[in-house]
């Protein structure tokens, strides 16, 4: 069984990766493996460069595993009049669902406005109108909400408070922005770059050839090498200034931080649709449907440690404004979250900025800014959100072509879906063998092409020739899925694939999952022999004797 993808346990395809770390000389080293790192593998390696590619910790592991899942335009950007910010994120934001359609869909923000906030009705109103039109009418109409209609649409918000609204639509990620994250390593992985999760930079230098040497440790290993580069991109998302200072990189930019917390509960309502109010601080703060749960936030505030950490006060600004808001059997609790996400964005400023007061700080947004040093062949990645990665990796390109990588490919289409014809091929083979089970209501052949894009033939081949890898095994994964992820994903923690490569983390009580009798099996899928010290390793005690028996 656990021969049945290509690559073996044995040899898994991050040691192999590792190994190639040292195995010559790489046109561009990128340091960090959130989506800037990602994006930038992706789009280089689509060009011909040879590229390498480390992070710390797992890949997605920090600020793009906390996001809101929206691909979105920036709507809140409008009121500080940065229109050419807001134009840049709807365009990407476009190309992403026309090019993701099995990944992104349109969702409608239906939007609850008070009685005396501090815009009219009549300007908010306006102001959506205008965000479609600069986004290129691609959306859904914005349409106008009446009493009556939120009352007949959302019954779930308190109509005693007088609401009237408005309705526009934006982009949604159906599983979770760190898994949109992992295919963009996926396809950088499939282009011939070498990626390994869990391998720190512990500095680098430029010998007397120009070129940069790079000092990596494996962190599960301990062992140490070098990683030789002709280009050095440091993509760390939060950690860049660190890094920069470690490498001895004068920057014109940096970070300042803001915290932004989200916590799931059981579903709240029916809809489908993203309910949108106006926070007790003036931020927009939504309840977001997660299938069975609902995803509540965000905060909005300023820190200056790392990683950011859910408080007290956090939880309590959360339940305080939904509880006010929405007419619920009963206000929620602390004893009603099932999971927290919380993440910080970075934002940049010029490194002379001064950010202290409360006005500067809400007008920050999340623009990206790409710092470049010619002389050293060096590029920092600041800023950025996972709508705006596009531009991000063509801007990447543009940049190491005019600093002498040789990128021969020049391909255009380097992001999206499969071809249609390879789409046709996997759907015409997966009716053949009946995959018709359900998993929350969608199929399993288009979840399975959600989730592995033409990788999803493998899988069926593993099924063809072995029936039982279509068996379900855990959560809604079926076994072939599992063997997958433990050749193909480099899954090296069970916090990894919960939290990253699946969402469960995110929609299941720590109980739930340790009580799943499927979770054993799945664990002995992925880590082999080394099961039980991973199930211990996670959960934070020794595992059940009879789990492993």
């Amino acid at each position: 069984m656990s021969n049945i993808f290509h690559i073996s346990r044995s040899q898994s395809l991050r040691e192999s990766n590792v190994s190639q770390l040292t195995a010559g000389a790489f046109d561009a080293l990128i340091v960090g493996g959130g989506i800037n790192g990602a994006i930038s593998a992706a789009a280089l390696s689509a060009q011909g460069a040879r590229v390498a590619l480390i992070d710390q910790g797992d890949f997605a592991g920090a600020t793009s595993q906390a996001s809101s899942n929206f691909v979105w335009g920036g709507i809140k950007y409008m009121e500080t009049g940065e229109f050419g910010l807001v134009r840049n994120l709807c365009l990407s934001r476009n190309r992403l669902l026309a090019a993701y359609p099995s990944s992104i869909r349109e969702i409608r923000f239906f939007t609850a406005i008070e009685r005396g906030f501090r815009r009219s009705r009549t300007t908010l109103y306006a102001g959506a109108w205008a965000y479609w039109f600069i986004g290129s009418c691609f959306t859904h109409r914005p349409r106008w909400l009446s009493v009556r209609d939120i009352q007949r649409e959302a019954p779930e918000i308190d109509a005693a408070q007088g609401f009237v609204g408005l309705e526009y639509s934006d982009g949604f990620l159906i599983d979770n922005d760190a898994r949109f994250v992992f295919g963009f390593i996926r396809a950088a992985l499939n282009r011939g770059a070498v990626i390994a999760n869990y391998v720190q930079s512990c500095g680098s230098k430029r010998d007397a050839n120009g070129r940069w040497q790079t000092v990596a440790r494996d962190v599960l290993t301990g062992r140490t090498m070098n990683i030789d580069s002709r280009l050095l991109i440091n993509a760390c998302g939060p950690s860049v200034d660190t890094m920069n200072a470690l490498n001895t990189i004068e920057t014109q930019n940096r970070h300042v931080f803001s915290k932004g917390v989200h916590l799931v509960v059981d579903r709240i309502g029916a809809s489908e649709k993203v309910l949108a109010f106006f926070a007790d601080d003036g931020r927009l703060f939504f309840v977001i449907p997660m299938g069975a749960k609902s995803c509540i936030g965000t905060t909005d505030t300023r820190v200056t440690y790392l990683p950011p950490r859910v408080t007290e006060e956090d939880r309590r600004f959360i339940l305080d404004n939904i509880n006010k808001r929405l007419k619920l059997p009963k206000p929620l609790t602390e004893r009603d979250i099932i999971a927290e996400r919380c993440g910080v964005r970075p934002l940049v400023v010029n490194r002379e900025a001064a950010v202290d007061n409360a006005a500067d700080w809400t007008a920050l947004s999340r623009k990206h800014a790409l710092d470049i040093d010619s002389d050293r062949n060096h590029v920092s990645v600041f800023g950025g959100k996972l709508t705006d990665c596009l531009n991000i990796g063509e801007e990447v390109v543009a940049v190491a072509r005019s600093l002498g990588v040789a990128l021969p490919d020049r391909t255009k289409d380097w992001f999206g879906e499969p071809a249609d014809v390879i789409k046709r091929e996997y759907l015409e083979r997966a009716s053949a063998m009946k995959l018709d089970q359900r998993a929350d209501g969608e199929l399993l052949s288009l979840r399975l092409w959600r989730r592995y894009g033409s990788d999803a033939l493998s899988i069926l081949e593993a099924i063809a020739r072995d029936s039982d890898m279509a068996t379900p095994l855990f959560a809604d994964f079926i076994r072939g899925e599992l063997h997958y992820a433990a050749q193909r994903e480099m899954i090296t923690k069970l916090e990894d694939f919960l939290r990253r490569r699946s969402c469960l983390a995110l929609t299941e009580r720590v109980e739930s999952l340790a009580s799943d009798p499927g979770l054993v099996e799945a664990c002995r899928i992925l880590f082999g022999d080394r099961a039980k010290a991973k199930l211990d390793e996670y959960f934070g005690n020794e595992a059940q004797a009879e789990w492993m028996t």
